[in-house]
């Protein structure tokens, strides 16, 4: 079994990233492989709204200038996807949310492709915003008929500058829950 995380922060191995990390420990421990992938290193362009991957149905966008494709594989060949970002202006970043936007459109012209995945979406927060943000990622999770794991709270942490998430007890407890939710229905699943 894999899980591949995406960091949707412009800046890498931030706050967002100890968080999918956190996960990634949890999940490793039950076996589990992980994969992250960050956008700061793979930046993705946002949707032109061409209409070429409705017409094409190759699982493919049409503009194949940036990472975006690469992307969309990973996330169709893993059987669990972990949407990271921080809460920018009350809401996820440009980053995840080209990936999002462009992912909705290929997806929607070939059914099924992430159906029957696990998924899971976190935010690292300074202040407000976490619920907007997580509720975006979850949208997009959701309507791709995925399995949502959930953990003992809402799935954000707290803290601006890099590291002090971790000084968020209760948020850094509730990422490895999510952790270990997430390996138990993968085990589940694939049995």
């Amino acid at each position: 079994m894999k899980v591949i995380g995406i960091n949707g922060s412009p800046r890498r191995n931030g706050n967002t990233c100890i968080l999918i990390q956190t996960i990634f420990e949890e999940l490793n421990q039950h076996g589990i492989e992980t994969e992250l992938i960050q956008l700061a290193d793979h930046p993705i362009k946002g949707c032109i709204a061409c209409g070429g991957c409705v017409l094409q149905k190759n699982k493919q966008c049409v503009v194949v200038d940036d990472s975006f494709n690469s992307c969309l594989e990973k996330m169709i060949a893993a059987d669990g996807i972990i949407l990271g970002s921080p809460v920018y202006s009350a809401g996820v970043t440009s980053q995840i949310k080209a990936l999002i936007d462009r992912a909705s459109i290929v997806l929607a012209s070939n059914r099924g492709l992430l159906k029957h995945k696990v998924g899971a979406a976190v935010t690292a927060v300074r202040r407000g915003g976490a619920i907007s943000a997580v509720d975006t990622l979850h949208h997009f999770l959701h309507s791709k008929e995925m399995f949502l794991v959930g953990s003992t709270y809402w799935n954000m942490v707290y803290g601006r500058d890099i590291g002090e998430v971790e000084q968020d007890q209760e948020g850094m407890s509730n990422m490895k829950n999510l952790g270990q939710n997430m390996a138990w229905i993968l085990k589940k699943i694939h049995g």
